[in-house]
């Protein structure tokens, strides 16, 4: 074999070795987003839109599964209290039971949600089941948790400006709560 054919095999070789050993399979940039479980506690405060009612105060416990790192389903219930303006009637206080799902809209941090169940009232002789539907904005951190809704329920006891009663209560709502991952 002439020299200058050993040099070629050589060369050959070499760049084969080289090109296989820096050749590699493609990897994903982003890391894979660990799903799992959130619980968060909050506080909320609103105003009734309305009358008899005004002001509104509650508490309420939210299950959130995150399904990626932008999508999640909710589950929240709790008290709240919707508290008249006068001596216009009785304060309803009822148990609010919603399924709901979030969307992180920008940031990972801003998000739309939608929410919708059932209103169980537990005070005053009142005793006919509402149903809740609530959209809401809010701001999330890994902790915090600060969202403004509106949720209207449909079959609770308004006043009209004739003095009669009708169906239909809404509430302007913020709230503030502590979360973590379980």
């Amino acid at each position: 074999m002439k020299p200058t054919t050993k040099i070629k095999i050589l060369l050959v070789a070499v760049l084969t070795l080289f090109y296989t050993n820096t050749s590699s399979a493609q990897q994903k940039n982003t890391p894979e987003y660990d799903q799992g479980f959130r619980l968060g506690f909050g506080l909320n405060t609103g105003y009734a839109t309305n009358d008899p009612y005004k002001l509104t105060l509650g508490a309420d416990a939210r299950l959130q599964y995150d399904l990626s790192k932008r999508y999640s389903f909710t589950l929240t219930t709790g008290f709240s209290n919707l508290f008249v303006s006068k001596s216009d009637g009785n304060d309803l206080g009822f148990i609010p039971a919603k399924a709901g799902f979030k969307a992180f809209i920008w940031n990972d941090e801003f998000y739309v949600m939608a929410e919708g169940g059932a209103a169980f009232p537990v005070t005053n002789n009142y005793n006919k089941t509402s149903l809740i539907l609530a959209p809401s904005i809010g701001y999330a951190t890994k902790y915090i948790d600060i969202s403004l809704r509106y949720e209207q329920y449909s079959d609770f006891p308004r006043l009209i400006s004739d003095g009669t009663y009708g169906k239909g209560v809404g509430q302007l709502g913020l709230r503030l709560a502590y979360g973590f991952k379980l």
